[in-house]
C-alpha cells in the first residue's frame, strides 16, 4: 500500500479532518504506544499501520478492502 491509498482510506473511514486528528493523536496499541503518524514517520510500513487503525477502531471488514 502507498502512503496517498493510506491516506484515501483513512479520509474515507473517517473523514477529511477525524483523519488528520487520529492520525496526529489516537496512540495505537499495536504501533507500539505510536500514533499512526509517529509509526510512519519512522518507516512503518502504511499497510501496517492501516492495519492498526483498523484494529483499534473495529472498522469492518468490508472497509479494510
Amino acid at each position: 500500500m502507498k502512503l496517498t491509498e493510506f491516506w484515501a482510506r483513512m479520509r474515507e473511514q473517517f473523514g477529511d479532518v477525524y483523519a488528520e486528528s487520529v492520525a496526529r493523536d489516537h496512540v495505537c496499541s499495536g504501533l507500539d504506544g505510536r500514533t499512526p503518524a509517529e509509526a510512519l514517520e519512522r518507516g512503518i510500513e502504511p499497510r501496517v499501520v492501516w492495519r492498526a487503525v483498523c484494529a483499534d477502531f473495529d472498522v469492518p471488514v468490508g472497509h479494510r478492502h
